[in-house]
């Protein structure tokens, strides 16, 4: 059930990359803005104006692509990882170590989702807004609470296959993030 073949596993793998790919389009689109804007800035002179709520903007996309991001990272433990010590203890050691660091990975996740949940329905119930393009913020949470519940799941999703690998004696790949 657990396994990247799975069904299940093909259906996180797909929505963690919908995720980052949203994240990356996200980001594209705030990158083109922030040239148009600052060229207006420089342009001043020649009757162009900067795009207006630009930082506001920025501020949200950012925020946005930070949380696509993670659920991606996370399945491809893409994470940084310090290894100094676990590199001298053997598979089994290293496999349950994987499992207990999962855990506290989704503990971390369902917090973060929860808080950010919490600050959405804050931001609404006050109707809370950007200075300059009065924006409202609720909708920036809930944006963020998008990828924060992808990250939830996938983190729920490594947890068993973490579990299961751990449970019959398999080892998984080698990570593609940065050991330490």
């Amino acid at each position: 059930m657990f396994q990247d073949q799975s069904p299940l596993g093909r259906t996180i793998y797909g929505l963690a990359k919908l995720m980052a790919l949203a994240g990356g389009i996200v980001l594209v689109g705030l990158v083109v803005m922030v040239v148009v804007s600052v060229t207006g800035r420089a342009l001043l002179w020649a009757g162009l104006r900067p795009i207006r709520g630009d930082y506001e903007l920025v501020e949200a996309g950012i925020g946005f692509a930070v949380f696509a991001f993670l659920p991606w990272a996370h399945l491809e433990r893409g994470h940084a990882i310090v290894t100094i010590v676990t590199d001298r203890f053997g598979p089994l050691v290293n496999r349950w170590i994987l499992v207990i660091t999962d855990i506290m990975m989704l503990a971390a996740a369902g917090f973060i989702a929860w808080r950010l949940y919490d600050g959405m329905l804050d931001k609404f119930r006050y109707n809370e807004t950007t200075l300059l393009l009065r924006m409202p913020l609720g909708w920036t949470y809930a944006a963020g609470l998008v990828g924060a519940v992808v990250f939830f799941a996938v983190a729920l999703y490594v947890l068993g296959r973490s579990v299961s690998n751990a449970l019959a004696g398999r080892s998984e790949l080698q990570s593609s993030g940065a050991d330490l």
